[in-house]
Formats: C-alpha cells, structure tokens, sequence
C-alpha cells in the first residue's frame, strides 16, 4: 500500500479540480463555435431564399416582356431579334431561379443537421435596439469574458497545478505492507510468519529534476497560449466592432441604391411601353435593380450577423 507524502494529497486533488475546470471551460468555447456555425448557416438560409424570391420575381417579369414582345413580333412592331434577346434573359433567370433553390436546400439541410431541426432562427429580429439593451463592455472585460481566453487561463492554473504536485513529489512514494507466510515442512519450529515491510525510496535526482522539468514545460506551454489565444481574441474584436459599423452603412446605402434602381427600372419599363426606350436599356435597368436588391438584401443579413457575433463576444449566448 503506498503513502503520500506531505502535501501530494491535496495537490492532486488540486489538479483534478483544475483539470474538471479545464474541461467545463473548453466546454463553453465548443458552445461558442456552435453558435457560430449556427449563425452563420441561418444567414445562408436567409440569402438563399431572398435570392429564391428575386429570382422568381425577375423571371415573371422577364416572362410577362417575352410574351409582350412576342406579340410584337407578330403584328410586325418589333423584330425577331428583340425576341431572342429577351428569351436569352428568361433562360439566364430560369437557371438563377434554380441556383437559388439550390442554395435554399442546401443550407436548410445543414441547419437540419446543426439543430436536428428546420426551423430557422430569428437573427433578424437582433438590431440596435437589442445592441443598445445588452449593452457595450469595454475591450478589456470583453476579451477576460471570451471562452477562448477563459479556458487558456484556466489550462494555466491546471500547469500550476501539476507543477506544485510534482514539487511535493520529491521522491517515490513510501510503500507499507503485510506478508503472511503458511509453510509445512519437517522440522521446522512454526508452521506460519507473519511480517510488516516498510519500503522508503530515497529521493533521486534522476527522476526528480525530468519530471520537474516536464511540469515546468508544460506551464511554459500553457502560459504562451493564453498569450495567443489573448492576441487572437483582440485582434477578433477589433475586427468584429470595425465590421459592425462597416456593414451598418453598407445597409443603409444598398437601401438607397436598391430603391433607386427600382424606381429606375419601373420608369423604363413605362418608356419602353410608349416606345420611349430601348428593349435592351429596359432589360439593362431591371438586371441592375435585380443585383441591386440582392445586393442590399446581403447587406441586411451581414448587418443582423455582425450584431449577434457582438453579442456573442459579449457573452450573451454562453
């Protein structure tokens, strides 16, 4: 039966408690990666069918135009030319209708398998109101909040940990026991022994300072990543709050864009039926509208996510 020595007992308690800490920790940075995951595939949902409804409403428009010109080319007010243009973009838009279905189903079935469900979760509904009502933390508090540097300092104080059970190590461990001897043989005094044995390691340079020095390493190691993992989460939140307010003007001026080019595309449409404007300047505006409005639909999303990733730098969805 070995003894502990003075002290190892409570140090490796200590070390398993640090190590039980270590893993709830990691725990909290794998939550956080979900919801990553999670934010990020509900956005692609969300593109994807707002892609989906463009494309289905571009490619009724550019239907309702080839049978318009059709009709033209019957009664010899337009030409076949006009209509090969137009039937050309009503191909383009079948084949972007089927792209965004694509993408649609695609992304559903990965949510599917994130959350072992469809349903996709509301991040449209997280805006500056929901900014402003959790409220900003400075940099500092932040960056102590962030599961990634919370679990780097921990996996410090695990190497703390171990460092201090190795120094209390200081020599193998001393060992008592019992030993019981049943013998029968002829002549012999007794027939039963029984002894106590007490074995005492001397401490021995030899296997003291490696394993020390293996400790010592290890708290090195721990110590440079916090340092790391500290720099990244910096550099993250940087980039986080610079990206916030890039994509809250890029919103509001693909808002102002997408509505001009529709107002564009309408009052081309009305030119082209008084014979003002050119079937191709009309086909011209109503692409532009179309990427327009993809383009601030992209924005709004970009804009929703920045600010749930800012809550979740926060801490919100720990």
């Amino acid at each position: 039966m070995p003894l502990w020595l003075p002290g190892q007992g409570s140090a490796t308690v200590g070390v398993a408690r640090a190590e039980a800490l270590t893993i709830q920790e990691r725990q909290h940075v794998a939550r956080m990666a979900v919801a990553m995951r999670v934010l990020d595939t509900s956005a692609s949902i969300i593109i994807a069918q707002r892609r989906l409804a463009i494309a289905r409403i571009q490619k009724e428009a550019l239907e309702k135009i080839h049978a318009s010109v059709s009709r033209g080319v019957h009664t010899g007010e337009m030409t076949l030319a006009d209509r090969q243009i137009v039937s050309s973009e009503v191909a383009n838009a079948a084949s972007e209708y089927s792209l965004a279905e694509e993408q649609v189903e695609t992304a559903t079935s990965a949510l599917r398998i994130l959350l072992g469900r469809p349903a996709v979760p509301d991040i449209l509904s997280y805006d500056n109101v929901a900014l402003a009502r959790d409220g900003h933390a400075s940099a500092e508090a932040l960056e102590d909040k962030d599961p990634r540097v919370r679990a780097a300092r921990q996996a410090v104080h695990t190497a703390e940990a171990g460092l201090h059970l190795a120094k209390t190590s200081f020599m193998p461990n001393p060992e008592i026991g019992v030993a019981a001897i049943h013998e029968k043989q002829y002549g012999s005094p007794w027939d039963d022994r029984v002894g106590v044995t007490v074995s005492i390691p001397l401490p021995s340079d030899v296997r003291d300072v490696p394993m020390e020095a293996d400790a010592r390493n290890k708290l090195a190691a721990a110590v440079s990543q916090e340092q790391q993992a500290r720099r990244n989460v910096r550099q993250e939140l940087a980039q986080v709050f610079s990206h916030l307010t890039a994509t809250k003007d890029m919103f509001r001026n693909s808002v102002l864009s997408a509505e001009s080019m529709n107002s564009r595309a309408n009052e081309m449409s009305r030119s082209w039926k008084a014979g003002e404007t050119s079937l191709v300047e009309l086909l011209r505006a109503r692409s532009a509208a179309s990427n327009a409005l993809q383009l601030r639909n992209q924005t709004e999303v970009a804009w929703h996510v920045a600010i749930i990733r800012t809550l979740i730098a926060a801490g919100e969805f720990q």
